[in-house]
């Protein structure tokens, strides 16, 4: 199909329709609804849409079918693989349904991404993805009075009051735990994120202490250190347990980034990983496979995530009935950065 003379912005629904061989119905429900169109008619209605440089309107298109078709999704922080793993996968599956994604961080301040909510809210988002459960129960009385499906994930709702696609925090750093007290440890530290207004970074500690407290072995509070997530962050943390006289033989990351750092500081004051003390992650990042020594570290489902999520928010879109499912399974991936106390 060549593309005619026609200017742009004068390009209507009709000239599509009429360029395809399809009714102009047809062109409307591929650009509100596409599942309700044949895949033969798609491929006619874009290959049409593509040789004419049509481009809809948005104010029109949300006229006609009452959406946006537009889901917003507010992370932690964008300096991070991590959520982008996630955030992929949950891209590609929106876009097949027709909708596209708006991002924004909020680096860890609940107000900045309660006024995110907001101001998707006032652009018209179909639906919402957020990160944990840590924020005011008044947002989540907005969303359910401005009839906004919305989707937890990387938590668990023990009280099932929100729907959420993630893992149990608590139990994943529990299993990190007992695994290094199966190796012989008794004396543990920990790196963790600032515990406040962030329930992943609150269940993992509470889940290392349970751990240990199951055994009669407790974290002393001075070994928890506290820090904002970064290589930067685990080095530093590192250095200050190292250089203590009571040294600990494992350190828990609860974020990989700290784990990366400690490594890296170990190398530079001349302290042997996994001999002199163990060290383990949790998320299982590209580099955990990579660094020296390889990271013992918790395998989360982050693309699992990613599609679930997807999967969950366009059946609600949808009108369907739909259950959020159980939480996910994660794994203990088993490197060389861990090893028994001398």
């Amino acid at each position: 199909m060549k593309a005619n003379n026609i200017v742009t912005d004068s390009i209507t629904m009709g000239d599509v329709a009429r360029a395809a061989g399809v009714a102009p119905v047809t062109v409307s429900r591929y650009l509100n609804d596409p599942e309700l169109v044949s895949e033969r008619s798609k491929q006619k209605v874009s290959a049409a849409i593509k040789a004419l440089n049509y481009v809809p309107s948005a104010a029109a298109r949300t006229l006609a079918s009452k959406r946006s078709r537009m889901i917003g999704s507010i992370m932690p922080s964008l300096d991070s693989s991590l959520f982008g793993r996630a955030i992929e996968v949950f891209q590609n599956h929106i876009s097949t349904s027709g909708y596209n994604l708006i991002l924004a961080s909020h680096n860890y301040n609940p107000e900045k991404e309660r006024e995110h909510i907001l101001q998707m809210i006032s652009h018209g988002v179909d639906a919402l993805l957020l990160i944990g459960n840590a924020r005011d129960e008044s947002i989540y009385q907005l969303l359910n009075a401005k009839k906004i499906p919305y989707v937890l994930t990387w938590t668990i709702d023990s009280k099932q009051a929100h729907p959420c696609v993630g893992f149990d925090n608590h139990n994943a750093a529990s299993s990190i735990a007992n695994y290094l007290m199966d190796l012989g440890h008794t004396k543990f530290a920990m790196i963790s994120g600032f515990v406040k207004n962030n329930d992943r970074a609150y269940d993992r500690l509470q889940g290392v202490r349970h751990a240990l407290a199951q055994r009669g072995l407790s974290l002393d509070d001075d070994n928890v250190i506290e820090r904002q997530f970064g290589v930067d962050a685990g080095r530093d943390a590192f250095r200050l347990l190292m250089s203590r006289q009571q040294k600990p033989t494992a350190i828990i990351c609860g974020s990989e980034p700290f784990a990366y750092g400690a490594i890296f500081e170990s190398k530079t004051m001349g302290i042997d990983i996994p001999n002199d003390v163990s060290i383990t992650g949790f998320d299982d990042m590209w580099l955990a496979s990579n660094i020296t020594p390889r990271l013992t570290t918790v395998r989360t489902p982050q693309q699992q995530i990613g599609m679930l999520a997807a999967k969950y928010l366009i059946a609600k879109l949808n009108g369907e009935n739909v259950l959020v499912p159980n939480p996910l399974d994660i794994e203990i991936v088993v490197r060389e950065s861990c090893a028994p106390p001398r």
